[in-house]
């Protein structure tokens, strides 16, 4: 079992959490865009995407978050299911295998594959130049098993009663199936410091604005709190936890916004009928109570881990996906684009070799993702603030409706969602103002099936 003992001397050196304001220089209404440089281009390399930066400026998003681009770890890389790259002996099917973006050999370097470092670091200011944010995925809890601690520090990892290097196990001791990592022991304190140098090398070295940390529940919290606070010593950041309510005291200094994967699995479950519309509403309050007022949900309909694992959005969400992006988008916190999803990606894509995204051939997609995108960034109320995480729901007749209010003094904009597959009349009166969503789904009065209908107030 992977030892979550944090030594005494430890947390009194790193001190109490301190609550971490947004960044200053962060955009006020964030919206990401999940970067899986592997696959976004048939090239799947740096230059590759360069080229597609123009598109994406002008959908409107204005943070970047790439997936890992370090190097990939050789030993024990997984090709499918168990079996491990090593152990295939034809060549042309060993090449297939490129092993798991979050099994990095080296910390400190660019995927040979991607391109290289000095490539990701133009991308990154002509990301800046574009007035784009970009964050980096970082895997705090493992490594690949050929990562040069593996060898020089034997004692960064946690083992085994026979002393042997272990891959991350569950709390019973059993492996949780991540057999191409080994799983690092944060009860080593140079460890700790050496995983810090590694972090402050993108913020020095590239110019990076943040971080989206991976299992980040499995990384004690005061860790996290200590690299921010050596970290900002460079400037300010912005971090994301892909983590709930695993570990609180995360959110009590170091994130600025956490994955909503509770929410994102109640969509899922609306999609196809086995939760109502007013089961968001309980999740929400719920949620907006547990978080402080300045951490905020990012929502999503699909990222790397759904579409290669669940599925696309359309084959878990069916004819429900259009209106819970909606919903992703109007909602209070972050919302959330995936690699290929502004194109209608229909395709599954694979985890361990090279997929390429498959874009429909019409453009209705992009136009509902850079309306979305336009909504979101000029409706005041819409707003990413601890000022602005609010949400007012509005009672309705219908378990299938979910109506909603988000406002300022001068901004207010109220939100409906038929969230089931019958043409309905609203149980709530509409208000007056202007229709800034759905005007094509709102017929006679009625509502029609997985429809929607945002309207900026009088």
């Amino acid at each position: 079992m992977k030892n979550k003992i944090i030594l005494l001397f430890l947390t009194l050196a790193m001190g109490l959490p301190v609550s971490w304001a947004q960044p200053s220089e962060w955009p006020k209404n964030p919206i990401i865009y999940e970067v899986n440089l592997r696959h976004h281009t048939p090239e799947g390399s740096i230059a590759a995407f360069s080229r597609e930066l123009p598109k994406l400026k002008q959908l409107g998003v204005n943070v970047l978050w790439f997936m890992p681009v370090q190097p990939i770890g050789e030993r024990k890389r997984k090709a499918k299911g168990d079996l491990f790259v090593e152990e295939i002996t034809d060549a042309k099917e060993k090449s297939r295998y490129l092993g798991s973006p979050y099994s990095i050999s080296d910390y400190t370097k660019a995927n040979p594959f991607f391109g290289t470092m000095d490539e990701f670091k133009a991308l990154v200011k002509e990301c800046h130049g574009m007035g784009m944010k970009v964050i980096l995925d970082w895997v705090g809890n493992h490594t690949a098993w050929d990562h040069p601690w593996i060898e020089a520090h034997p004692e960064y990892y946690t083992k085994d009663k026979n002393g042997n290097i272990t891959d991350p196990l569950n709390e019973e001791g059993n492996s949780i199936g991540w057999t191409d990592v080994a799983d690092l022991n944060y009860v080593n304190a140079d460890m700790r410091k050496a995983m810090i140098q590694d972090m402050k090398f993108w913020i020095e070295q590239c110019d990076m604005d943040g971080f989206r940390c991976d299992v980040a529940m499995s990384v004690p919290a005061d860790f996290w709190d200590a690299a921010r606070k050596e970290i900002e010593k460079v400037k300010p950041i912005f971090m994301l936890a892909e983590s709930e309510e695993h570990d609180m005291a995360q959110f009590k200094g170091a994130f600025n916004a956490y994955y909503g994967w509770e929410m994102h699995h109640v969509l899922n479950e609306v999609s196809h009928g086995s939760k109502t519309a007013w089961r968001i509403d309980t999740v929400m309050r719920r949620k907006m109570k547990t978080f402080p007022e300045n951490v905020y949900m990012m929502n999503f309909i699909t990222n790397h881990d759904e579409n290669s694992w669940k599925g696309t959005e359309f084959d878990r969400m069916g004819p429900a996906w259009k209106v819970m992006a909606v919903y992703t988008f109007t909602t209070p916190g972050i919302p959330l684009l995936y690699t290929g999803q502004e194109y209608g990606n229909r395709r599954r894509l694979r985890f361990f070799e090279k997929d390429t995204v498959q874009p429909q051939e019409d453009q209705d997609y992009y136009a509902f993702y850079s309306r979305l995108c336009n909504v979101r960034s000029t409706q005041q109320a819409l707003g990413t603030s601890a000022a602005l995480n609010t949400w007012k729901a509005i009672p309705s007749k219908r378990k299938d409706q979910l109506v909603f209010e988000r406002k300022t003094k001068e901004n207010c904009v109220w939100v409906y969602l038929n969230m089931g597959g019958e043409t309905v009349a609203p149980t709530v009166k509409v208000p007056k103002g202007k229709i800034l969503l759905g005007a094509d789904c709102y017929k006679d009065k009625k509502i029609g099936p997985w429809g929607f209908l945002v309207i900026q107030k009088k």
